[in-house]
């Protein structure tokens, strides 16, 4: 077994497989409401704060879902071996295993962790490239925009210093920095464009500085990182930037008056759109022409707003339909063609030889396998001049017994491991049973066996129930048992 297989296995992977599942039906949720909510808000900032509390509230679902998924306790306390376990000749028995989808969720989280670091390098790559465009090719604006930079900040009521430099690197206006915010123009932007168009751009980038966009970019960017796999995510995280920069247009227009103006430099931009460092708010961020529109008052058709909502819900709704229907099958095997194989796989499975297993499947009627199922108890009969089969007899009694005390989680009791240790077996001779488990261990079950003929004396077996669901599982060693 690998190092991943056995992590899988563990609460914490259970959890974070879980928390995944539900995080899709919740995001939806989220996502559906958010939609609801743009269509009565107009109000830019409104809509921001709108899309930033949904997003918080993913973030916050994801977090409060593993926080209640995961154990309560998770001390690791060595238990004290006891002087009688397993013996090393033990062997269970063997049957197919059966897996339910709940099974595979745990396998969700090594992907999930990998998805979860390959994104925040990303982010951190950018963040890098960002921080390097400010020290590298660049130098500062003249005397007289710095002048006006600082005439503009004190209009908007900045209390930080904000340098201006020329970039020969950058294609669009960007802010780069939260504690030293800088704002980097285009070499030749300031002599290129008029003076009342670069004020506008200027206002553009200050308004990011005083709202706090660049690091508030930064943190959008980290839950992106750990919800990547949501669409709704990556839908929500649209719309905040979208809305982040009209909030900036608003202000603009509020302080400089002129629309028009405004709108003729954002067109001017466009031809040096620049959109490779995301850690860095640039006055050409968003959909341009929306912006463009929106500033003079010319809305475009309306669009499906509503379509990456509902293709999130219909995968949220389609994995929850998938798991729930996979889960409520029987977990048995494929559908019984006749009473002869129920017998096989069911009656017998544990008691039967491989021998007589493959003697069984190659007779080839009804009449030959009638006649090996007599033969097979009779060999078993330990008082074979009575009319009584005493074997068969405890055999199905056992059966019943394991089916009537044993089943759990739609699992026929049978096919349970205290179901098998029993019919097998019998009734154990001492039972030690903890339903409630203890501060750190799961609900657990000792069985003592004076005597089990071809294993050994005094053998010990435990069951214990690591998923609540009142399914105990055999372990190999009482001295291991696994602790919240």
């Amino acid at each position: 077994m690998t190092l991943v297989e056995t992590w899988v296995q563990t609460p914490l992977a259970q959890a974070i497989g879980w928390t995944l599942f539900h995080s899709l039906w919740e995001g939806a949720v989220v996502a559906l409401a958010l939609a609801v909510a743009l269509w009565a808000i107009r109000s830019s900032r409104a809509r921001y704060a709108a899309a930033c509390l949904a997003m918080l509230v993913m973030l916050a679902g994801f977090g409060f879902t593993f926080a209640r998924l995961m154990p309560r306790q998770r001390s690791h306390v060595v238990t004290i071996a006891r002087a009688v376990s397993l013996p090393a000749g033990f062997e269970e028995p063997k049957i197919p295993v059966q897996h339910r989808a709940a099974d595979f969720l745990p396998w969700l989280a090594p992907f999930w962790m990998a998805g979860v670091v390959i994104f925040h390098l990303r982010s951190l790559a950018s963040w890098m490239a960002a921080r390097r465009l400010r020290r590298t090719g660049v130098c500062l604006a003249p005397d007289l925009w710095r002048e006006r930079l600082d005439q503009l900040g004190a209009q908007l009521r900045l209390s930080r210093p904000v340098t201006l430099l020329e970039s020969c690197l950058a294609e669009v206006p960007v802010v780069i920095g939260y504690v030293r915010p800088a704002i980097l123009m285009p070499v030749g932007l300031l002599a290129g464009l008029p003076a009342g168009q670069i004020e506008s751009i200027l206002l553009h980038e200050l308004a990011h500085i005083r709202r706090y966009d660049y690091l508030l970019n930064l943190l959008q960017a980290s839950v992106e990182g750990f919800l990547f796999y949501h669409p709704a995510v990556w839908w929500i995280s649209g719309l905040i930037r979208a809305e982040r920069e009209n909030c900036c247009d608003d202000l603009v227009v509020a302080t400089h008056g002129d629309a028009h103006e405004y709108a003729s430099a954002l067109a001017a931009l466009e031809q040096n759109r620049w959109s490779a460092h995301e850690a860095a708010p640039a006055a050409t961020g968003g959909n341009l022409m929306q912006r463009i529109r929106r500033l003079l008052d010319r809305p475009e058709a309306p669009r499906a707003v509503l379509t990456p909502v509902l293709s999130a819900a219909i995968l949220a709704i389609t994995a929850a339909v998938v798991l729930t229907a996979w889960q409520q099958q029987p977990q048995v095997s494929p559908p019984l063609a006749t009473p002869y194989a129920k017998w096989l796989n069911e009656d017998v499975a544990y008691i039967i030889t491989d021998q007589e297993r493959a003697a069984f499947k190659r007779l080839p009627t009804d009449e030959e396998r009638e006649h090996f199922i007599e033969q097979f108890w009779l060999r078993r009969d330990p008082t074979p001049d009575t009319p009584r089969n005493e074997f068969k007899e405890e055999h199905y009694r056992r059966i019943a017994y394991a089916n009537q005390h044993y089943a759990a989680a739609n699992i026929p009791g049978w096919k349970t491991d205290r179901g098998r240790i029993y019919i097998t077996y019998g009734p154990p001779d001492e039972i030690e049973s903890h339903p409630a488990g203890g501060a750190v261990t799961y609900p657990f079950e000792q069985w003592l066996y004076h005597r089990i003929d071809g294993v050994g004396t005094n053998v010990i077996i435990e069951f214990v129930d690591t998923t609540g669901t009142g399914e105990y599982r055999m372990t190999r060693d009482p001295s291991r048992r696994p602790t919240r």
